[in-house]
This record gives C-alpha cells, structure tokens and sequence, in this order.
C-alpha cells in the first residue's frame, strides 16, 4: 500500500509559496499584486506597503521594453493620497534586469489617478473590511 498525503504534504511544504496576491486589474488590463507580509499601518493611519505591475503589452521605452515595476509606496487613506518611496521598472523582474531604479528621498503625497495601480492599490488597503 503507498502512502500519498504525506509525500503531497512534504511537496507543499518545498514548493515557493508566492508573496504576490493579485488585487486587481488596471483600465488597461494589467495586472496589480500586493506583498502581504509588506503592509504595515502607522499611527497616523498611512499604510505602507510594497505593489508591482505588470504590463502587457511592454511599455516601450528607448532602452528596452519596460514589462513590470514594483515600488514601496504610503497611502493615506484619509485624504486618498499616494507618495511612493522606491520604484523599481523591470525590463525582465523574473532574471533581475532593471531598466531603473529610484529611492525617493522626501515622497510627497499626490492624487492616485483613476484606475492606475496606485489607485487600484490604494482602493484596496483602504477598503473598509
């Protein structure tokens, strides 16, 4: 007799477990993920927490075709603002190659525009649950 849940169980266990969890899609069709385990809300009520998007088709650029980004962003639920700190764009995030990358030293928080993926993000955190 051959035992199968404890092999499927060690399986489970060894496989990578994703860090990403979709939320939402943007008025163009790409995709937005949110890294759970980056979400932390302050007193003041901002909550900061990494997204990434990607982007199909490639956004064309003169240095190659951008096809997802993730950025550390804060959103202020409140006052329905966005002030991202990193933003990285990825020409291919699975290999590593960035296209740029940028530390924001004083974010400034601005409006999400509608149906980006910050505001999909944005919508998100902030949804009264």
């Amino acid at each position: 007799m051959i035992y199968t849940a404890p092999l499927l169980l060690l399986a489970a266990a060894v496989l990578p477990q994703s860090k990403w969890q979709e939320i939402g899609k943007t008025s163009t069709g790409n995709s937005v993920y949110l890294d759970g385990k980056s979400v932390r809300k302050a007193p003041d009520g901002i909550i900061t927490a990494r997204v990434r998007a990607t982007y199909d088709p490639p956004l064309d650029t003169p240095t190659g075709k951008v096809t997802s980004t993730r950025v550390v962003a804060m959103f202020d639920c409140a006052g329905k603002k966005v002030a991202t700190k990193e933003r990285i764009l990825f020409i291919n995030e699975a290999k590593g190659i960035e296209h740029s990358r940028r530390t924001i030293g004083k974010p400034g928080f601005g409006p999400a525009l509608s149906s980006t993926f910050a505001d999909v993000a944005l919508k998100h955190l902030c949804a009264k649950k």
